[in-house]
């Protein structure tokens, strides 16, 4: 059992900062690529950054050059720091781990619960 637990949302101007956090636990063998998605009601949730193990990263348009991915290999532990903050940020932000449970087994994806981020104008 894997679980993944968010953290750092709120509620922040624009123009402001945010961090998120997520710390993955359980019966963990390595973690591939993590991420960070974002879902606003009505939508389909969308990739926002990704980082593989070596820190390969990748980001969405609307965030490059405002959002930071990275990660901690140690903790389990995946971030996402946000500059710049615009209203039309807002919405709830998922973390997304491909985790390795066993040598013999290929990778499978876990969610977080979800953690909100609202931008005042």
């Amino acid at each position: 059992q894997v679980q993944l637990v968010e953290s750092g949302g709120g509620l922040v101007q624009a123009g402001g900062s945010l961090r998120l956090s997520c710390a993955a636990s359980g019966s963990i063998l390595i973690i591939n690529a993590m991420g960070w998605y974002r879902q606003t009601p009505g939508k389909q949730r969308e990739l926002v950054a990704t980082i593989t193990r070596d820190g390969s990263t990748n980001y969405d348009d609307s965030v490059k050059g405002r959002f930071t991915i990275s990660r901690d290999n140690a903790k389990n532990t995946v971030y996402l720091q946000m500059n710049r903050l615009k209203p039309e940020d807002t919405s709830v932000y998922y973390c997304n781990d491909a985790v390795q449970l066993r040598i013999s087994r290929p990778s499978e994806t876990y969610w977080g619960q979800g953690t909100q981020v609202t931008v005042s104008s």
